[in-house]
């Protein structure tokens, strides 16, 4: 039966404590090394993929590149149930530390990974294995993470607390954004293609040390002391296919259309733009970057904005607002800066609506005995489907010369998404079990 909080509840003041405020920035700043590390292959995947892949076809290789970036996503749910069983068992804090020190190792190992002509096929096994191993870190992450934020903040802050999450994830995108933006503008074409993008990597893989310096400083979360002494036996991720199947369910479809988008605007466009227009790539780097600093500032005040409002309004104007953009946003993407850069940025300012309200509304679902299992199982399932595989469907589409259809999935999931919010409950006010 669910519970509503007293009114009461929501006359607390406004600024957090300086306990809540430091676990917030704990948790947001190992977020942001983490998918700094998650996402800066995406950023150099059209130039390692001629040296990784046995192609003499450009697109033939970012096409095989594309595909291990989709395979990594495979083990998210794989991750989501071990490591967030892991975390509603042993803590938050305990799931947080483990996913970024995997996710740091998994990275120097590309970072070093020689190429195809040293050593034959080994070198794509392992590629597709060093991602596997980020996939899983990544599908423990988001769980354990929005959970402990969500935990960390009053009532009436939950929203807020939570957007620092994808507050944390933009961020990251946008440290691997500035990163491929400085190695490309020192290094030349040649030098970016021969071995800048493993310094790209080594940045990214030796930043998660600090992530991992920064997670083991935090407190756990009140709520998980508080319930570990009256956990069930049970594994959570069997409560949560079994007993919470209903919120499972509406988990993925809460974050399919967010996923996409995100995964559109935030993580595939440079390579896009670059692909599709000819725009370069320290353009692209540029315009993704714009972009993100504009998402920067608004997902926190959209989280503000979904305390006050509820849940539903900000997720309905998220996915109404996106699926009507996608035809607009793909059709006049040209070899033009300030026009991409426009572009990108209402995609991203669209998304802040997802983005900010993703964290509290999938952690309300669920009991903390389940929360961080019941949070990362599902929605690394529809990560996986819906932005895994986003960057091969797109590049695949483009290559069959179907480019100009690529907003027509894009409007359909943001479409079923629009459903999804529109039939489920508000969960403003509800009380954390």
């Amino acid at each position: 039966m669910e519970t509503t909080l007293p009114a009461d509840a929501f006359r607390q003041p406004t600024s957090l404590t300086r306990a809540q405020s430091k676990a917030i920035a704990a948790a947001t700043l190992g977020t942001i090394v983490e998918f700094a590390d998650w996402v800066i292959y995406a950023t150099f995947a059209s130039l390692f993929s001629r040296q990784i892949f046995p192609a003499d076809n450009e697109m033939v290789s970012l096409l095989s590149a594309f595909a291990v970036f989709a395979v990594g996503f495979i083990m998210r749910p794989v991750g989501g149930a071990v490591l967030g069983a892991y975390a509603d068992r042993y803590g938050r804090k305990k799931g947080l530390t483990l996913s970024v020190a995997l996710m740091a190792a998994s990275t120097i190992v590309i970072a070093v990974c020689p190429v195809y002509a040293t050593i034959g096929m080994a070198a794509p096994v392992i590629l597709v294995l060093a991602r596997l191993v980020q996939g899983f870190a990544a599908g423990g992450e988001f769980g354990s993470a929005s959970t402990f934020l969500v935990e960390s903040a009053a009532p009436a802050r939950r929203a807020y607390a939570g957007s620092w999450q994808y507050f944390g994830i933009n961020a990251g995108v946008l440290v691997a954004a500035l990163i491929g933006y400085a190695l490309t503008r020192t290094l030349d074409p040649q030098a970016m293609a021969a071995w800048g993008w493993r310094l790209g990597f080594a940045i990214a893989g030796l930043m998660g040390l600090v992530a991992l310096w920064i997670r083991l400083s935090v407190a756990e979360t009140e709520v998980f002391t508080r319930k570990v002494a009256h956990r069930t036996a049970a594994h959570p991720s069997l409560l949560v296919v079994t007993r919470h199947w209903r919120a499972s369910l509406r988990v993925i479809g809460i974050a399919m259309a967010g996923n996409l988008t995100l995964y559109l605007w935030l993580v595939l466009f440079p390579t896009f733009a670059h692909v599709r227009t000819g725009l370069s790539l320290q353009d692209a780097f540029s315009a993704s970057a714009i972009s993100i600093v504009v998402s920067l500032v608004a997902i926190p005040l959209v989280g503000k904005l979904a305390d006050r409002v509820g849940r539903k309004p900000v997720l309905l104007a998220f996915a109404g607002g996106s699926a009507l953009f996608a035809w607009p946003g793909l059709h006049f993407l040209a070899n033009d800066f300030w026009l991409a850069t426009a572009i990108v940025s209402v995609g991203m300012l669209l998304s802040c609506g997802y983005a900010a309200t993703a964290a509290a509304v999938m952690a309300e679902q669920f009991p903390s005995e389940v929360r961080a299992t019941g949070v990362a199982l599902p929605y690394a399932i529809s990560v996986t489907l819906f932005g895994g595989t986003l960057p091969y469907i797109m590049t695949s589409m483009s290559e069959a010369g179907l480019s100009e259809y690529c907003w027509v999935y894009v409007a359909a999931v943001c479409a079923a998404g629009f459903l999804v919010y529109a039939f489920m409950p508000e969960t403003k006010g509800k009380a954390l079990e």
